[in-house]
């Protein structure tokens, strides 16, 4: 049950993410809240497998703080190289003269 809730809360980071930081426009809209879940689902599951209690702070500070970590820098990382992919493609395309 408590992994229901860590994957809710790593959606519900990784739509912070989305809508809260720049480059929203690159990149699908469950592309983020996906990354958060993933990543706050996986962090979890290690720990549990590790032995951490599921009752414990640390276990839920770890795993949500893994699904901000990776949301934030993944969007960053996402936007900044559509942007320049999308760049590189009209400067190709604008040689060609199919722009």
């Amino acid at each position: 049950m408590e992994l229901l809730f860590v994957a809710l809360f790593g959606t519900l980071i990784g739509l912070g993410a989305r809508y809260f930081l720049p480059g929203r426009s690159t990149q699908g809209s469950v592309l983020v809240p996906a990354i958060g879940t993933a990543a706050a689902s996986l962090v979890w599951v290690g720990l549990t497998w590790l032995g951490w209690n599921w009752a414990g702070g640390w276990i839920w500070w770890m795993s949500l703080g893994a699904a901000v970590a990776a949301s934030v820098v993944l969007n960053l990382m996402i936007s900044r190289q559509r942007i320049h992919a999308d760049q590189r493609m009209l400067q190709a395309l604008a040689k060609t003269g199919t722009a």
